[in-house]
């Protein structure tokens, strides 16, 4: 009876059951998936695998450790955000085939066609240069964390140029160890105004609130891991993609 009770309690600690080990997408159609609650995750794995099943979670951090625990066969979010996880936690991986493919871009007001002009001719001159090589290697790498964002100074003779974002996008925009707000997108944004030759000033807000603060005018362009729809396109123009991600999923290694 004690040998019993010890059994059962073990498989409780474990989930209660053995999952299944994952390599592939289908695998996942019935499965559990933790999803950061307040997402369009679920719907976006539904539309893929439509008998899936979903666990919520705060975060799409606490998603991750929920798969890497065995609560959950995979977690759904961001591609890059997921790599970035599994590149700092052993025994995780994201599978190759993508649940959804999204571009990335930066967006501008409607009306403000230049700067759109500018960022597309930065990103083109980036891939161009090598740039964006280097760029890819410092912030997305293989394993551990990103590396450090060099030094980008403007002179700034022609003013400021406000970014808005959210800076919980890492590594696309997040806070390093002394307090700076930096990520792909934050560098991408000290060349733009490089080129422009003005000074960037970060505002960082909510993920929510970044589009009506770009249309009211308190920033002048918008970034952090932003997918291009055609619903936001209605109200802001995007530049040219400058990253081609998407929804995926998180399994165990």
């Amino acid at each position: 009876m004690v040998i019993a009770l010890f059994f059962c309690s073990c498989l409780m600690l474990s989930g209660c059951s053995k999952r299944e080990k994952i390599s592939g997408l289908q695998q996942l159609n019935g499965k559990e998936f933790a999803i950061p609650t307040g997402t369009v995750a679920d719907q976006l794995v539904l539309s893929k695998l439509p008998n899936a099943r979903f666990k919520y979670f705060n975060s799409v951090m606490d998603a991750a450790l929920a798969v890497k625990a065995g609560k959950a066969d995979a977690a759904a979010y961001d591609e890059p955000i997921l790599k970035n996880i599994a590149a700092k936690n052993s025994g995780l991986v994201v599978l190759k085939e993508m649940i959804t493919v999204d571009n990335y871009g930066f967006a501008v007001r409607r009306d403000d066609r230049e700067l759109k002009k500018t960022i597309d001719t930065v990103v083109a001159d980036l891939k161009k240069d090598g740039t964006t090589d280097n760029m890819m290697k410092r912030w997305f790498p293989k394993s551990g964390n990103p590396a450090s964002m060099p030094e980008i100074t403007s002179g700034g003779k022609n003013g400021v140029l406000r970014l808005g974002t959210a800076s919980v996008t890492e590594p696309f925009s997040f806070v390093d160890g002394s307090g700076q707000i930096v990520g792909y997108d934050i560098e991408l944004a000290r060349h733009i105004a490089k080129k422009l030759d003005k000074k960037l000033v970060i505002v960082n807000m909510d993920f929510g609130g970044m589009i009506p603060a770009l249309i009211s005018g308190k920033v002048d362009m918008i970034a952090a891991c932003i997918t291009i729809t055609s619903e936001r396109s209605k109200q802001v123009l995007f530049s040219e993609p400058y990253y081609i991600g998407g929804i995926a999923a998180l399994v165990r290694e």
